[in-house]
């Protein structure tokens, strides 16, 4: 990421104001909190404009690694806010393993019914989640559940960008203002090829084998049991290198993939839509990162 965001300006710093104004108005929220970028930062809003009134809702299932579960536990306790971990098991949803092109849909929907459940039954007003203005004019299947339903999203009512999200995020001191993009790890699976637990652990251990190796933004789709290697083409020279090569091609030969290959176009959000564009009118499907 960009080490060298820049400052808030007055507006930027006015424009927090009414987010945490609007936030304000709703009296009591229930945080849909991933601990990506959008949702720490909205939770953190939520929290100043609401105190012990906004509450942090978690999902734990085998499409989130513990690696985020974890990072979000910690920021809870470390910022003093009350969280409530939800079990949502998404491979449990009639036709979600099959994979099909509104999967997002069908995991939100049943997702985010919980959460209201959640949050009626602690006497909660709305329920909130983090998408921005940069997600309006993409389909997103999953933002049809949060319609639906009628989940708030004070990021896009306000007007946030992601960028905007990022210097602010920086400016408050927020772990996250840098954190890579993410999506839930069912994305890294081919329309119509089955999601199953073992693939994703798979996959899980795949991209924390090469998050550990110090690589940033990343993906590891999975076509059966080829792994396609998605990295910033910045970092293309040093995954090249021997040593890391051969390290990563043993490592994930032991994880169960039987080849490993990069792609030459580097890290891309919705690169499995790619397949279905010429189904879909022209419509960009693209995954939701936060």
């Amino acid at each position: 990421m960009n080490d060298s965001i820049k400052t808030p300006n007055r507006m930027l710093l006015d424009k927090y104001e009414d987010l945490k104004e609007y936030i304000r108005s709703l009296e009591s929220v229930a945080v849909a909190f991933s601990s990506g970028v959008d949702s720490t930062f909205l939770l953190y809003a939520a929290k100043e404009a609401l105190g012990d009134k906004a509450i942090a809702l978690t999902a734990s299932s085998s499409s989130f690694p513990g690696r985020e579960l974890t990072e979000a536990k910690e920021f809870c306790e470390k910022n003093g806010i009350r969280q409530i971990i939800v079990k949502s098991e998404e491979l449990k949803i009639e036709g979600f393993s099959k994979n099909p092109e509104d999967r997002c849909y069908l995991c939100k929907r049943e997702l985010f019914s919980k959460f209201k459940r959640t949050a009626k039954e602690e006497g909660i007003n709305e329920v909130l989640e983090g998408s921005n203005l940069d997600d309006n004019g993409d389909y997103r299947p999953g933002l049809r559940a949060i319609s639906e339903l009628d989940i708030k999203s004070p990021l896009r009512e306000v007007g946030f960008t992601k960028e905007e999200i990022r210097i602010l995020s920086k400016h408050f001191g927020l772990p996250t203002w840098n954190k890579q993009s993410f999506a839930c790890l069912s994305t890294r699976f081919p329309y119509g090829e089955e999601i199953t637990e073992e693939k994703l652990n798979m996959v899980d251990r795949a991209e924390q084998f090469l998050l550990d190796l110090g690589f940033h933004q990343l993906r590891v789709r999975i076509h059966d049991t080829v792994a396609r290697i998605e990295l910033d083409p910045s970092e293309f020279d040093r995954f090249m290198e021997e040593k890391t090569r051969l390290s990563v091609h043993e490592e994930l030969k032991k994880i169960g993939f039987s080849y490993i290959a990069l792609d030459i176009l580097g890290y891309r959000t919705g690169s499995m839509n790619e397949t279905i564009n010429n189904t879909t009118g022209g419509t960009e499907w693209n995954e939701k990162t936060e």
